[in-house]
C-alpha cells in the first residue's frame, strides 16, 4: 500500500499511489491512512487521482479511516476519475464526504 503524505499543514494531503483500492488491500489501506493523519490538523484531503478502480471494499476502508478520525478533523476527497467518481455518486458516498475536484481546490476549500 504506497500512501504518501504531500503537504502536512492544514490540509494535510494523502496521496494515494497505486490504481485500485479493493479488497486486497483496504485493510492496509485504513491502517495507513489513520498511522499517517496528523492529530494536529483540521482537514485531511485524500488525494484519489491516481485510483483508476474502488470496490465496496475501498468505499468501507474509506469510510472506517474518515470515521476514525478526531472529532474536529475533517476528510475530504480529491481529483476523483470518472470511474471512482461514479461509484461515490451511486453509492451515495458524494452525500458523505466533501469532494473535490482537484488537490488545488481542496486547499481553497472550494466543493464541488
Amino acid at each position: 500500500m504506497t500512501l504518501i503524505t504531500t503537504e502536512t499543514g492544514d490540509p494535510q494531503i494523502l496521496r494515494v499511489a497505486v490504481t485500485r483500492i479493493d479488497s486486497a488491500i483496504a485493510i492496509q489501506f485504513k491502517d495507513a491512512v489513520r498511522e499517517l493523519v496528523s492529530p494536529e490538523v483540521g482537514r485531511v484531503v485524500l488525494d484519489l487521482n491516481a485510483v483508476d478502480f474502488i470496490d465496496s471494499s475501498g468505499l468501507g476502508a474509506i469510510v472506517a479511516a474518515m470515521k476514525g478520525m478526531a472529532d474536529h478533523q475533517r476528510f475530504d476527497l480529491a481529483g476523483l476519475r470518472p470511474m471512482v467518481d461514479k461509484v461515490f455518486r451511486m453509492t451515495r458516498m458524494d452525500s458523505i464526504f466533501v469532494i473535490h475536484d482537484t488537490v488545488d481546490a481542496s486547499r481553497a476549500g472550494a466543493e464541488n
